[in-house]
């Protein structure tokens, strides 16, 4: 069952900006997690509620961090099958323990439709005049949010210290040295099929899988070993299917919810962003946690209110903090 917005008032103030634990090892924040390299090779992701949108924090949504991870943790257990993972266990509802790998230069898109709102996103540049993106051909007269003929991967750079995607093509990649034929093979095979099975089981919940970024990384053995998070709100776009029209925008499931609100006040790769109201990021959580919900049909456990994030987290780290 999907909670309101009043469910959800008692955690306005709750949201996890930051989560530096100056006694964990190995520090290094990302847009939105915190990263902690152990001296054994391990890693521990925390995820903090900070949303990260046009190459930069737009704002903190309550209970996001939690509901990534989690969502995260369903899909690695349903695709661990198809691609190995970094999984190792998880000791805090908002922090995972992993293998600490090489992580790949290239970020692998896979998309089905032609959408999106981002200066990367192919809908943006089909707007603006190009038919040739990501080293594929585009048609004229396509329509925002259709159906592309085939499944694509449209890969870009992975940009570390919070810099800026930048596109990339099959060739560029293998030209530039980024990966080899026989990586970039492989990376594209795994790509595609976890995407086949995270279209396949949103559609069972009636949701569209419309696009989705994936992380990859190389293990000590120079395997190719999936990272990050999969398919969750932040990392994929998710309609309903049933509002699916091409060339209308459909219901979303994704923090496309946020970045609308931004784009309808601001260009947000020229002015300062709006600050974002509470009941904005309040709706976001909602859908959050709606989109946890739908995807492995069972309800989000509301956390207690009477201890901070940080506190909790801090707690169930405990055993791996110095001295």
């Amino acid at each position: 069952m999907t909670h309101t917005l009043e469910d959800l008032r008692p955690y306005a103030g709750h949201a996890l900006q930051d989560a530096f634990i100056p006694e964990l090892p190995g520090h290094y924040r990302g847009k939105v997690r915190e990263n902690y390299d152990l001296p054994d090779g391990r890693r521990i992701i925390i995820a903090t509620d900070r949303l990260s949108a046009f190459d930069r924090i737009i704002t903190a949504v309550p209970l996001k961090g939690e509901v990534l991870t989690q969502t995260a943790r369903f899909w690695f257990e349903r695709t661990a099958d198809l691609c190995p993972n970094h999984v190792l266990s998880y000791p805090d509802p908002n922090a995972l323990l992993c293998k600490r790998l090489a992580i790949m230069p290239v970020e692998i898109v896979v998309r089905d439709y032609l959408a999106g709102t981002t200066s990367t996103a192919i809908l943006t540049m089909y707007k603006a005049g190009r038919r040739e993106i990501y080293g594929h051909h585009f048609p004229d007269g396509l329509l925002a949010n259709q159906k592309l003929p085939q499944t694509i991967i449209t890969p870009t750079t992975k940009a570390f210290d919070a810099g800026h995607d930048e596109e990339l093509s099959a060739e560029r990649i293998l030209a530039e040295g980024l990966l080899t034929r026989a990586q970039w093979e492989e990376v594209s095979a795994r790509a595609l099929a976890l995407f086949a099975r995270g279209r396949e089981v949103a559609a069972e919940r009636g949701l569209i899988l419309a696009d989705t970024k994936y992380e990859f990384g190389f293990d000590e053995a120079g395997a190719i070993v999936l990272a990050d998070e999969i398919h969750t709100p932040d990392s994929s776009r998710y309609w309903f299917a049933e509002s699916h029209r091409a060339g209308q925008t459909p219901q979303s499931f994704d923090k496309d919810f946020v970045r609308s609100w931004v784009v309808a006040r601001c260009d947000p790769y020229v002015d300062a962003i709006p600050e974002i109201p509470a009941e904005v990021n309040l709706e976001a959580s909602r859908i959050y946690i709606s989109v946890y919900e739908a995807i492995t049909g069972t309800d989000f456990p509301l956390p207690p209110t009477d201890e901070a994030v940080l506190t909790r987290i801090r707690r169930n780290l405990a055993g791996f903090m110095a001295g």
